[in-house]
């Protein structure tokens, strides 16, 4: 997998926020998902995409350790999902300079592995390396109704429990409507 990687001109929370964005698309009931997801893909520097049925599948079953982290109501809870993430996915660390990139970290078992197993073991990584950061939970799932996309967590302060101003506003608007 080309594109993206934790060199000088990204982050950890560039890799979560692409964990983040491709959950939502794996989750859509798009009608052209293998599309839209190689979008998402490129947005995220990843270029020339094609994804196969077969890679879909495998996106999809990646996806549900990766949710489970975004999940979860804690910080506890979270760095549990995430090492039944490494436990279950990821190899020892390594350094690679796979196709001419700059030195960077993979916890994936090749440098030419299936697309589930990259998405899968690069988002626990970002995700392990903010909540480490933080020491708090690395993102959550948006608490609007009817909404359920997940973020990442930005900085310190008050947990953040919308994935957007948008459903912020939404909620807020609801509740004023309601006479709450």
């Amino acid at each position: 997998m080309d594109g993206v990687r934790w060199t000088a001109g990204s982050a950890p929370a560039d890799a979560a926020q692409r964990a983040a964005d491709l959950l939502v698309e794996l989750r859509s009931a798009e009608p052209d998902p293998a599309g839209r997801i190689a979008a998402v893909l490129g947005e995220h520097g990843e270029t020339g995409v094609r994804l196969t049925p077969a890679d879909l599948d495998e996106l999809r079953a990646a996806a549900e350790p990766v949710a489970a982290v975004f999940a979860a109501p804690d910080t506890t809870t979270a760095a549990a999902a995430l090492n039944a993430l490494f436990a279950r996915h990821a190899g020892p660390p390594r350094l690679t300079s796979h196709g001419g990139t700059a030195w960077h970290l993979h916890v994936d078992a090749d440098d030419d592995g299936g697309w589930g197993e990259w998405f899968v073991t690069s988002s626990g990584l970002a995700l392990a390396v903010l909540l480490a950061e933080r020491q708090a939970p690395p993102g959550g799932v948006c608490a609007a109704p009817g909404c359920g996309a997940p973020f990442v967590a930005h900085g310190a302060g008050s947990p953040r429990r919308y994935c957007s101003a948008r459903c912020a506003t939404r909620v807020r608007v609801a509740r004023h409507r309601a006479g709450g």
